[in-house]
C-alpha cells in the first residue's frame, strides 16, 4: 500500500475506528508500543544509562567471565535511538562512550585486528553523525581525546582514523 492510498483510507475512517486501529497496533506490535511509550514519556536519560550499562557489560562483564566485545550491541542501541528520535546530543554521547569503553578494554586485552577495524567504522560513523547534526563544539574535546588515544596507542588503521577526523573540517 502506498502512502497516498493509506492517507486516503485513514481520512475515510471515523474517529472511533481510527482509535480502535491504533489500539490494535499498539497491542500487537512491540515497535509501535515502544514508539508510543517513548513519545508520551521520553525518559531519554534512563534509556541512555541503560544502553551504557549494556555496552559496558559487553566489555567488562559482571555475570560472566569472558567479555564478548561486540560492536553490534552499541550499534543496535544507536540505531534504536535514532529511530525513536532521541536528541542528537545523547546519540553522539553514546557513540563517544562506545569508543571510550572500547579503548579502555583494548588497553587491558590483546584484541584482534578486526576489533580495530570495527572501532574505525564506529569512529567514522560518529564523526559523520556529529558533523551532520552540527554539534561539534559540544563533543570536540572527547573526539580529540579518542583520536589521540588511537594515534599514541598501539592501534591499527591510524591513517583511517585521521581520514575520519578530516570529515569534521
Amino acid at each position: 500500500m502506498s502512502k497516498r492510498a493509506l492517507k486516503t483510507y485513514l481520512s475515510e475512517l471515523r474517529k472511533k475506528e481510527l482509535e480502535a486501529q491504533i489500539m490494535e497496533l499498539y497491542e500487537k506490535f512491540s515497535p509501535v508500543k515502544t514508539y508510543y511509550d517513548f513519545v508520551f514519556n521520553p525518559k531519554e536519560d534512563k534509556l541512555l544509562q541503560e544502553a551504557k550499562t549494556k555496552i559496558t557489560n559487553e566489555y567488562f562483564p559482571v555475570k560472566r567471565k569472558r567479555p564478548k566485545a561486540r560492536r553490534s550491541v552499541a550499534q543496535k542501541y544507536i540505531k534504536h535511538f535514532v529511530k525513536l528520535g532521541v536528541d542528537s546530543a545523547l546519540v553522539a554521547d553514546l557513540m563517544c562512550f562506545n569508543l571510550e569503553i572500547a579503548q579502555t578494554f583494548a588497553l587491558e586485552r590483546n584484541v584482534p585486528d578486526a576489533f580495530y577495524k570495527s572501532m574505525l567504522n564506529s569512529f567514522s560513523e560518529m564523526t559523520t553523525f556529529i558533523s551532520q547534526h552540527g554539534i561539534l563544539e559540544e563533543f570536540k574535546g572527547r573526539i580529540v581525546c579518542i583520536y589521540n588515544h588511537t594515534q599514541t596507542g598501539d592501534w591499527l588503521y591510524k591513517e583511517g582514523f585521521s581520514k575520519a577526523l578530516d570529515i569534521l573540517d
